[in-house]
């Protein structure tokens, strides 16, 4: 970056001319969006005005690519193989399944806070970036949900999700292949855990063996998987796992949430009336799951888009039905099929 030449006499040093102030407040300027999900307009524009240079220190825009296929995916595809087919330029990879708890025998399972400080050192990504999680153009909105859901756990204090690659592609945006271009590896200190946005197993397990009794916790469970999923009456994509769901927990398949045709979210007053027809009770505890936690961060997102219950009382259930089924045991009466 070319300064003017500055002047000096013995007593001060000149004020710099008016280029210089202008590239400093550029270099000082923190791009600010108006809501967690970014348009790929404003995501487009806001890359313009922040671009990055090496050695610039301000607060930059991180385009993060969170690519996830369910593991039977018919077609065999990997979201590292996509990334690179094609993505937005000087955008970084968030391996969902690599960057996870790696003592916990359920898959993706959020990662220890120094795990993760690591991977966003790796990634390049500084505590005070702007990071747009943005997913796949085949999918559209599918796991980029659970990485920007993940990123806030941590406290990373401007996270948001991009509402849509596939609609970044077709209305003609700059896309980028190949291998990307290493990062230089920052220094990402170590963060906080934030609790409240999670309900471990034995919370939940509690929870599910008062449904129904006099007394009991008033709570929603929302369930993103299909109704044959969530009835028992389809298999689970993971071999030898028994299909069903949590006592009192509702069917909320997340496609309801989606555009049909272009995978974005539906419009904040769209999605309330989707929890509006399937009975969800705003005013109670509010928690999400799914499968393995991925699209069960599709529905928390989009109460957080309606503004759908007190955020403070809204959770995602991290290992969802894969650890759920796995745990709870024959005799305790915690796995229910629709009748």
């Amino acid at each position: 970056m070319a300064f003017a030449t500055l002047r000096t006499s013995p007593t001060r040093l000149m004020r710099p001319t008016m280029a210089v102030s202008q590239q400093l407040r550029q270099q000082t300027r923190q791009i600010s969006f108006s809501s967690y999900l970014v348009s790929p307009r404003e995501l487009h524009e806001a890359l313009k005005k922040n671009p990055t240079t090496k050695i610039s220190t301000s607060p930059r825009v991180i385009p993060l690519c969170a690519a996830w296929f369910m593991p039977n995916d018919p077609e065999g595809r990997k979201g590292i193989d996509v990334f690179r087919k094609h993505r937005i330029p000087q955008a970084r990879f968030f391996d969902l399944d690599a960057i996870k708890d790696p003592e916990s025998p359920y898959p993706h399972m959020l990662p220890t806070v120094e795990t993760f400080a690591e991977a966003m050192s790796q990634l390049g990504i500084r505590r005070d970036d702007e990071v747009v999680v943005y997913d796949t153009e085949e999918l559209g909105i599918f796991s980029a949900p659970r990485v920007g859901w993940t990123l806030r756990v941590f406290g990373h204090p401007r996270v948001h999700v991009l509402n849509n690659y596939r609609l970044w592609v077709r209305e003609g945006y700059p896309t980028e292949t190949g291998e990307p271009a290493p990062v230089e590896k920052t220094n990402y200190p170590l963060p906080q855990f934030d609790s409240k946005l999670v309900i471990p197993y034995r919370e939940l397990k509690e929870i599910a063996k008062e449904h129904r009794k006099e007394g009991a916790k008033e709570v929603e469970i929302l369930d993103a998987r299909s109704y044959g999923r969530w009835a028992g009456t389809d298999p689970e994509p993971r071999p030898g796992l028994s299909s069903g769901h949590i006592p009192g927990s509702k069917s909320l398949p997340f496609q309801e949430l989606l555009d049909p045709e272009t995978k974005t979210y539906l419009s904040p007053e769209e999605l309330r009336k989707v929890f509006q027809t399937h009975e969800v009770d705003e005013t109670k505890s509010i928690i999400s799951t799914c499968g393995t936690g991925v699209t069960a961060s599709i529905i928390e997102t989009a109460l957080n888009v309606a503004e759908y219950g007190d955020p403070s009382l809204r959770r995602v259930y991290d290992g969802s039905w894969t650890e759920w089924a796995q745990r709870v045991g024959d005799s305790d009466g915690l796995i229910k099929k629709a009748t």
